[in-house]
């Protein structure tokens, strides 16, 4: 797989989100969770306690203490004081009264890493996924993929179908994430481009002509073995990536 890189990388201060920048932070999880518990609140204690593997629960914790603390960075809060509404489709925001210049973010994490996604003014989505064999790869782009991407899948040699089809999935992700509508999005209402090594693009959305111009779409390598994207409204300009180390 090609290992391609952010676009306009540059170094990232702390605190600092200007103008119309995105920061894609990345974090591995898989780190003792003890320092993290003071950070979370009660409902993110609860929500970890009903993971059935000890590493699952604690790679909740670590992605979510890692989140309050980024946002603590932006914010010039305590970790622990930061406080989360939720849209009706489960998309979580910033209570307005500690987020005065509209700080939009979004998390995904997939096994052992985590990645975060900042801007102010715009909605922002963001989907990581490990890559690993699909069985069920084709069937499951039938059943989600609109038809011309899975025509674009099928016509793609089998050693990178496998690249296609997590470009797709983690772009579609991202996407829907960023309009807040979750599930009730169909992701065969809408087409991304798939193919390994060209653009990331929305290339339509169904009922609206004109809808695709106002979003876009980039990918990230973050690690090997993981493909990611993000997508937002309006064009994408300064990217700054950095890894969480602390």
């Amino acid at each position: 797989m090609k290992m391609n890189t952010l676009i306009n990388v540059m170094p990232l201060v702390d605190g600092e989100l200007k103008g119309k920048e995105v920061h894609i932070w990345s974090a591995t999880l898989d780190r003792p969770p003890a320092g993290f518990y003071c950070w979370l609140s009660s409902d993110e204690m609860q929500r970890a306690e009903r993971f059935y593997f000890e590493k699952d629960r604690n790679r909740f914790i670590v992605c979510h203490g890692i989140l309050r603390k980024i946002l603590s960075g932006y914010l010039g809060i305590k970790p622990n004081r930061i406080r989360f509404s939720r849209s009706k489709n489960d998309k979580p925001a910033l209570v307005d009264k500690i987020d005065r210049d509209r700080l939009c973010f979004s998390l995904s994490h997939s096994e052992g890493l985590a990645l975060y996604a900042m801007t102010r003014n715009r909605e922002i989505g963001v989907d990581v996924e490990y890559v690993r064999d699909v069985p069920d790869m084709e069937k499951l782009a039938e059943r989600f993929f609109s038809s011309r991407e899975n025509e674009a899948l099928h016509l793609l040699p089998a050693d990178r179908k496998r690249e296609a089809f997590f470009n797709c999935w983690t772009r579609k992700e991202a996407f829907i994430k960023a309009t807040g509508d979750g599930l009730n999005y169909p992701l065969d209402k809408f087409e991304v481009s798939l193919v390994p090594d060209e653009p990331a693009k929305l290339i339509r959305i169904e009922g609206d002509a004109k809808a695709s111009r106002r979003w876009s779409i980039q990918d990230i390598r973050p690690a090997v073995a993981y493909i990611a994207a993000f997508a937002m409204k309006g064009r994408i300009r300064d990217v700054r990536y950095r890894e969480w180390a602390e």
